[in-house]
């Protein structure tokens, strides 16, 4: 991967995007020398074009990118980081700097969640005491929430057609973990099942 820095007048423009969720979080300049720092580092560091100099992300307020993936475009001239932001990208307080995220992409940064709360190993986490049950019990679960949306699909409460949907993903992300699956594992069956057509 060589960034063609001189096709841009030494900057390139660099999308920040969260690696779990999605999200765009926001735009950003490198120079060769920031673009070095930062893959030695794993945390990202821009050009501040207002300052005229290198800048860490997250060095004032803690709130750092680490870096999970550098990516080049077709052109050689724009990047697209991955990232585990630590806290707020945006100086408003915002997750992005094009706004709060949305619900699109969150299944992800619920799956993360789940997998903490598994990992912790604590007895009082609802999630951690049914993985703990094993294989037959978590089937046994999305098998009860799949019959209660069924019911409630029969019916006209919305808000209970809702909340049974979201009970059967969440109980179908715990088996993924449990069969040592993920989101992405079905994602790629989906789409391969697309392409096939």
């Amino acid at each position: 991967m060589i960034p063609d820095f001189e096709k841009t007048n030494g900057l390139l423009p660099v999308i920040i995007q969260d690696a779990v969720s999605l999200t765009v979080l926001m735009l950003g300049y490198m120079n060769k020398e920031a673009f070095a720092k930062t893959k030695a580092e794993g945390r990202v560091t821009f050009f501040s074009r207002s300052r005229n100099e290198l800048w860490t992300k997250g060095s004032t307020s803690g709130n750092y990118l680490n870096v999970a993936t550098i990516n080049l475009d077709c052109d050689n001239d724009t990047l697209l980081i991955t990232v585990y932001p630590e806290g707020p990208v945006c100086h408003t307080g915002n997750i992005s700097c094009f706004g709060n995220k949305g619900s699109k992409g969150f299944l992800y940064t619920l799956e993360k969640k789940i997998e903490n709360r598994i990992a912790s190993d604590l007895d009082t986490s609802y999630t951690n005491t049914l993985f703990k049950r094993g294989i037959n019990k978590i089937a046994q679960k999305v098998g009860e929430e799949a019959v209660e949306l069924v019911i409630e699909a029969k019916d006209d409460n919305d808000d209970l057609f809702k909340n049974e949907a979201a009970d059967l993903l969440y109980h179908f992300l715990i088996l993924l973990k449990a069969k040592k699956m993920n989101l992405n594992t079905i994602e790629d069956v989906l789409q391969k099942r697309a392409g096939s057509k």
